[in-house]
């Protein structure tokens, strides 16, 4: 004899402590999901425009600042790297202006796209030939004549396009991993490996970075980002290992008490100390004492550490914040627009600009190994510089695109996507 297993009632409470700060989370996070998916496009372009302004103006100070001693040390003008800067400031910010108001139609041109990756991947195999130059160990500067540039910058830019256009003219990205990776992984994986070849691994991070936005807002299947991650991993494994001087840098990131003046984590070490005596408000502007050669790079790629040290915790809130907005100006594109290729060029933009900031930080903090690697707008470098306030002006021309009405608030309630669950 059988009895009929007593029918289950269903669950209508949370599961546990971790259900419950879901929830809380996502109660929490409503409000501000509403204030970005109500907001007007126009205003992030404001909100990009200023900030990126803001960012350069602030920048070039820093540069000065972080440059001047190390000048006057070399017989030079102090001011030479800031006119420089200036120079290339001015220049990228018409290109921003005249990128904003570009046509979106002219963005997803076929023969623009392939044009522009045809030529990048050019330029980063005349980067190894012996036009390359190499700086620091990295070969990732080209000279033309008395033209000095870095291709990859313009790489960038060339890998949110072909990403953006690969993907959003391709219907079955959200339940094909084939779909997905090709033909868009073929443009990626060109420009990464040559960037790689010349030993720029900091910039091979944001072309990762790029990309992986691009595969995200896409709606790519979950299981290539598993994979990815752990390809990830065995990969920057490999790259440290292969290196004596990156296998220093990250042991003396995970053991500090180990570092000397004389090892490779001299330079994160300077660069903490500049934020420590930095404290709430800073020692004032031009008033750092890091930047008296003790601190490699200081106008660079450790601009951030001078920044700290001379305008204080109250300052780097300040650079935080014009990120923050770039990057919620950005977010609310990627909700309001109808248009798929809008949605994830401006996830690819996202990626760059907050990924690439977060790295550069994250290395003057201490929270990750020295990556050599700019902060956008603020780190010297006319190609850098250039490109992200061109890049910035794409961005700006986003918002000039079809939406639909602001999203509803249900949308929080389900965030994991079915065809990732069942990928």
């Amino acid at each position: 004899m059988s009895t009929a297993a007593p029918e289950r009632t269903p669950r209508t409470t949370p599961r546990g402590p971790w259900r419950r700060l879901t929830s809380a989370a996502r109660a929490a996070a409503r409000p501000v999901y509403q204030w970005i998916a109500a907001g007007s496009l126009s205003s992030s372009a404001v909100g990009i425009c200023v900030s990126a302004l803001a960012l350069t103006i602030l920048g070039s100070m820093m540069v000065l600042s972080a440059s001047s001693v190390e000048q006057i040390s070399k017989a030079q003008s102090p001011y030479a790297l800031f006119a420089r800067q200036v120079g290339y400031a001015l220049v990228g910010i018409v290109a921003m202006f005249a990128a904003s108001r570009v046509p979106l139609r002219w963005w997803k041109s076929r023969t623009l796209i392939f044009w522009l990756m045809g030529g990048t991947i050019a330029l980063l195999l005349l980067v190894l030939s012996p036009l390359g130059v190499e700086v620091y160990g990295n070969r990732n500067w080209l000279a033309l004549g008395p033209l000095q540039f870095q291709p990859s910058e313009i790489g960038k830019f060339a890998l949110v396009l072909w990403a953006a256009w690969g993907l959003a003219k391709t219907p079955q990205v959200a339940v094909s991993v084939r779909a997905a990776l090709l033909p868009s992984i073929l443009g990626f994986l060109a420009t990464f490996a040559l960037v790689m070849a010349g030993g720029d691994a900091g910039t091979g991070i944001v072309f990762a970075l790029i990309y992986a936005g691009a595969l995200w807002f896409a709606r790519a299947p979950m299981k290539i980002f598993r994979w990815s991650a752990i390809l990830g991993v065995a990969a920057a494994a490999l790259i440290v290992v292969a290196s004596p001087h990156r296998i220093q840098r990250v042991i003396g990131w995970l053991v500090p008490s180990r570092c000397g003046a004389s090892d490779a984590c001299y330079q994160s070490n300077a660069g903490l100390a500049a934020l420590a005596s930095g404290s709430w408000w800073g020692e004032g502007l031009g008033e750092s004492r890091q930047k008296y050669n003790y601190l490699p790079e200081a106008h660079n790629d450790y601009i951030f550490a001078i920044l700290g040290e001379e305008l204080g915790f109250i300052g780097s809130l300040v650079v935080i914040a014009l990120f923050t907005v770039i990057a919620l100006s950005l977010a609310r594109v990627i909700l309001r627009s109808s248009d798929r290729f809008v949605r994830i060029a401006a996830g690819c933009m996202l990626a760059w600009y907050i990924g690439q900031a977060f790295v550069n930080i994250g290395m003057v903090t201490g929270l990750l190994p020295v990556i050599g690697i700019p902060l956008p707008f603020i780190s010297y470098g006319g190609t850098s510089l250039m490109m992200s306030l061109f890049a910035a002006g794409f961005a700006m021309s986003l918002t000039r695109t079809p939406t639909h009405p602001a999203l509803e608030l249900s949308a929080l309630e389900e965030p994991e996507r079915t065809s990732r669950l069942e990928n």
